[in-house]
């Protein structure tokens, strides 16, 4: 699987999403898709799996350094000594520094100078090889760069073939940022496309497989799909054999009509 260059990272395209994995589960399912060939895992302070995922990586076989392990803290440890203390918490349960430290969603409450000011002090303390940002729109993007003194290097965000993300991508890019897309399957409604589910049988490949491959083709974009698994985990990882041409993409992409975004919270900022 390809990498993405980003302002000195460089992201594996396609990564093994953690979000509410637990336990052996968790364990197992890194460890599984570590032997498949995954060299990207991502994971977060609220998933409460970051202990799992470490054991996970541990029972795989594969040397840590061939990983990029991401993480994220969440925004109630925004304030400058409760985002240093989170920052620490996150390299003790992960055996170590992570390789990209993210936050998780933008918080109103606390100025983005503390807490983007906390996360550069992450780095430099050596916590983290690389920071970015998470569910930050385009608005949010300019500021969290402007404030940052070190490179950020990816915004994390839910995409998909059925959301329009096109600005915030595109501001993306502009910094020199890459986005890494979770929920990239769009809870498996992307089978009732009938353009994917066409795309998909003339290829020989599965409605997710031929979304996951929509989103790699495209410059500076990763993706995270998460599956307990062994067969869905082999699954999406099995895209780099086939390719869509330009026709295809762009059936897809009209599919962003339908602007369906699945994570949307109390919290969530104003979305572009």
């Amino acid at each position: 699987m390809h990498t993405i260059a980003a302002n000195g990272a460089r992201l594996p395209a396609i990564g093994l999403g953690t979000w509410d994995l637990r336990g052996e589960t968790c364990a197992r399912s890194v460890a599984h898709a570590l032997k498949v060939g995954y060299r990207h895992i991502d994971t977060a302070q609220m998933y409460a799996n970051e202990a799992a995922v470490a054991e996970g990586i541990r029972a795989s076989g594969v040397a840590r350094e061939e990983i990029f392990l991401v993480s994220k803290v969440w925004p109630d440890s925004f304030r400058a000594d409760d985002f240093a203390r989170a920052a620490e918490e996150r390299a003790r349960l992960l055996g170590g520094p992570v390789d990209l430290l993210l936050l998780h969603w933008p918080n109103a409450s606390v100025p983005l100078s503390e807490t983007v000011g906390a996360l550069v002090k992450a780095r430099r303390a050596g916590l983290a090889r690389h920071i970015g940002i998470s569910n930050f729109t385009t608005r949010l993007v300019d500021e969290a760069v402007a404030l940052a003194d070190e490179p950020l290097v990816a915004n994390q965000i839910e995409y998909h073939p059925l959301i329009d993300q096109a600005k915030v991508i595109a501001r993306c890019r502009h910094h020199g940022m890459a986005v890494t897309a979770y929920r990239p399957i769009a809870r498996g409604a992307l089978g009732d496309e009938p353009v994917i589910a066409e795309i998909a049988r003339r290829h020989g490949k599965s409605p997710t497989q031929v979304g996951l491959r929509w989103l790699v083709e495209q410059d500076g974009v990763a993706a995270i799909p998460r599956s307990s698994r062994p067969q869905h985990i082999e699954e999406n990882f099995a895209i780099d054999d086939f390719s869509l041409d330009a026709g295809e993409m762009a059936a897809i992409t009209g599919l962003a009509a339908h602007n369906r975004r699945f994570v949307d919270t109390s919290f969530s900022p104003d979305w572009d």
